[in-house]
């Protein structure tokens, strides 16, 4: 955990991040990038609009050009209050004129565009119908590794939510689990990761016995019992960047055969973290800890990928997965996250968020891998 707070990004940072965007953008033989509101608008400006509209807001940007953010005129003073506000300029439209013809003109007659992911189906079409010899991809398809590789500031920020997320989890192995219901210790997981600096908490999994066999199973009205495996999963965002770590912990004493499979995949985990190093191929972190699993005879009980990136949202590119190509490079951070489940019976998984280094890479996580046994 860092022992002071980072700075705050300034216009100068947001300036960079649209300029390397564009860059991306044209480098990828793209006529420009289209940001809808969402995540990626505010990586790339500070700005985020109110989330309850359905008037166009559209930040453009392209090779060569100055940026444009496009916002409806009764959002444009809140819109021009944005940090990133001055390394762009407004162009606002009023209702009751088209929108999609204050856009079109930034824009070329022709050609493709990256599209943001979270952009409406609407906005799209109405882009289209303006422009109809341009088409559209979106950024994870085009530019996926857009914001995955952090800055020095980002990683602080990332540092300090894991921390947080560490915090966490020292805490609620002190709280009683025997007796409780799974959605009780889920709230008190919520109020810790709020009371750490959370601003947003996105997940609480509190999967006991039988439920630990599902990896998604978030929280129910189970009364956790005596002799349960518990798989705890948390994580949420804290000034602005994601938390994310899985810790399984037991209900009393295990059996020998809860402690080997938690030990499994504990050797699984481990190994997905010492295959992270510049220039390996993501899909090299799933294939390292899959194989200690496999080995043991466990192959198919692990049921999904070994992580996913992680920054201004909990889940994003690039994936630890096999088929995935793409080099690790310094300043991305993913989860690593291997699981065994056994369905009807229980479910281990241990995770940590890892950043690649320039000769490795640094978990963000460092509570302990060892199984936890708590009351």
């Amino acid at each position: 955990m860092t022992g002071s707070t980072p700075a705050p990004f300034t216009a100068d940072d947001y300036r960079a991040r649209m300029e390397r965007a564009a860059r991306a953008a044209d480098d990828a033989g793209l006529a420009g990038l289209l940001v809808a509101p969402g995540p990626d608008l505010v990586w790339l400006t500070g700005y985020a609009p109110p989330a309850a509209t359905e008037r166009l807001t559209l930040l453009v940007l392209a090779p060569g050009r100055d940026p444009v953010l496009v916002v409806p005129a009764l959002e444009a003073p809140d819109a021009a209050k944005a940090t990133g506000a001055p390394a762009l300029s407004l162009r606002d439209w009023t209702d009751g004129t088209d929108p999609y013809t204050t856009a079109a003109a930034l824009l070329g007659t022709g050609g493709r565009y990256g599209v943001s992911d979270n952009a409406w189906a609407m906005h799209l079409l109405g882009l289209q119908k303006v422009l109809p010899g341009s088409s559209y991809a979106s950024l994870t398809e085009v530019l996926p590794m857009l914001r995955a590789v952090k800055d020095a500031a980002e990683l602080e920020l990332m540092a300090a939510a894991g921390a947080a997320a560490d915090r966490t989890f020292e805490e609620i192995r002190t709280v009683p689990f025997a007796g409780r219901r799974e959605s009780d210790v889920g709230a008190d997981l919520a109020d810790l990761l709020r009371r750490f600096g959370h601003s947003q908490v996105d997940f609480t999994i509190v999967a006991s016995g039988p439920n630990g066999a599902n990896p998604h199973h978030e929280v129910g009205d189970r009364v956790i019992e005596h002799g349960d495996m518990v798989v705890l999963d948390f994580g949420g965002l804290k000034d602005g960047y994601g938390s994310d770590t899985s810790r399984t912990v037991h209900v009393g004493e295990p059996t020998d055969e809860e402690r080997r499979v938690h030990d499994l995949v504990r050797e699984a985990q481990e190994a997905g973290f010492r295959a992270v190093r510049p220039g390996v191929a993501c899909q090299e972190v799933d294939r390292a800890a899959r194989a200690v699993i496999a080995d043991a005879g466990h192959g198919a009980h692990f049921i999904h990928r070994t992580g996913h990136g992680i920054g201004v949202t909990t889940h994003e590119p690039p994936y630890m997965i096999e088929g995935e190509e793409q080099p690790l490079v310094p300043g991305m951070c993913f989860s690593v996250e291997p699981g065994v489940y056994l369905p009807g019976r229980f479910g281990v998984r241990i995770e940590d968020i890892v950043t690649v280094t320039e000769d490795g890479g640094r978990r963000l996580n460092d509570t302990t891998r060892e199984l936890v046994i708590v009351d």
